[in-house]
């Protein structure tokens, strides 16, 4: 799968920290504005205690995860939709994204410069809103005169979507994103869809904190989320910092030891990656032999033949049917073998529609 996240905020809010925990690669991260320029783009592996219990069980080969890639893209400041601080490129490159990861600054540092003189995070928010709506904005006003002058001559279909882009407006400069525009027609869609705006992309807020304030949040994450109440968004709070100190761990029982430390469960980048994952509609399937226990990323109501198609565009062309075992079954059962004897594995034609958790295998011909 193509899909990817972008990371976006403000300079110096720790986006690139955060990409760095996210891929343990290594992105400049530097206390001045505009230290990253040109995107930095990264796979993640999506952490999955299904695919570590299935290889208990199988004790294949090799453990194949699957991953996500993600996008560090520089920060925006105010003017950018007017080109201020290379804010033309940079928004150009979310609008090549698929879904939105917003952090901000919720820490109190003298020694990490801001931006803008001071902490706020519900104002660092507003910035970046309102930047990326006035760049909508001005996409949606050139489309509404191609669709004005269509529907002078008479077209009944483009004056349906010159109606729609005038409400999709309206609907922005009432401090709206797209994104919680109300679908009424197919044909909404289809101008929606048709226009790829900046705000129509669905978005995780991610709080980055002090130590301090990883478990409880602080006064500024309390105001922040009050202020994104109404977008029904995920909003996760972590320390970039932290996370950058777990990522330099090499061994898995250091990083364990690490976060239980901390007082939490799990990194805070596990629960980022996974909010992703949500985020961009996706879910996992899971090949399973003596070779190789994989899992496989598809987007979430794929039918057979097209998650076969993930695999090898062959598997698509030639699918004849899928085998099926859900998850839960393999792992209560134990084996495959165990699966069919029981007479417990599915056999699913072109129409099955894939379950997260699935353990398949596809039969095909060429």
């Amino acid at each position: 799968m193509s899909l990817k996240a972008g990371i976006v905020g403000l300079p110096n809010v720790g986006k690139s920290t955060l990409f760095n925990a996210l891929t343990s690669a290594k992105a400049l991260a530097a206390n001045y504005p505009f230290a990253t320029k040109e995107p930095n783009i990264g796979m993640i592996t999506v952490p999955d205690e299904r695919l570590n219990e299935l290889s208990r069980l199988v004790n294949p080969e090799k453990i194949i995860p699957t991953t996500v890639e993600i996008v560090d893209i520089a920060g925006l400041i105010k003017g950018a939709s007017q080109g201020e601080g290379l804010g033309n490129q940079f928004l150009a490159n979310i609008r090549e994204v698929d879904a939105i990861v917003h952090v901000v600054r919720c820490f109190v540092d003298d020694n990490v410069v801001h931006v803008d003189g001071s902490v706020d995070p519900v104002r660092d928010k507003e910035i970046i809103d309102t930047e990326l709506a006035l760049k909508d904005l001005d996409t949606l006003e050139k489309r509404l005169d191609k669709y004005k002058k269509s529907a002078k001559g008479g077209d009944k279909e483009e004056q349906k979507k010159y109606e729609i882009t005038q409400s999709i407006i309206d609907h922005l400069q009432a401090d709206k994103p797209a994104r919680t525009f109300p679908i009424e027609s197919d044909t909404a869609q289809e101008v929606l869809d048709d226009m790829y705006l900046l705000t129509a992309k669905p978005i995780l807020y991610v709080c980055n904190v002090d130590e301090g304030s990883v478990v409880s949040g602080n006064e500024m994450t309390k105001a922040f989320q009050a202020a994104i109440a109404a977008e029904t968004a995920e909003c996760i709070l972590i320390s970039a910092a932290i996370e950058s100190d777990i990522a330099e761990l090499e061994e898995y029982e250091e990083k364990l030891e690490f976060v239980k430390d901390m007082g939490l469960e799990e990194p805070g980048v596990n629960r980022v990656i996974l909010a992703c994952y949500t985020l961009l509609n996706l879910i996992t399937y899971f090949t399973a032999g003596e070779k190789e226990v994989r899992a496989w990323t598809i987007t979430r109501e794929m039918k057979a033949p097209q998650a076969a198609g993930v695999i090898h565009t062959d598997f698509e062309k030639g699918f004849i049917r899928a085998e099926v075992i859900p998850y839960a079954t393999f792992v209560d059962l134990g084996s495959e073998a165990a699966v069919k004897a029981a007479g417990k594995m599915q056999i699913e034609g072109k129409e099955y529609v894939v379950n997260d958790g699935d353990v398949m295998h596809f039969l095909f011909n060429v």
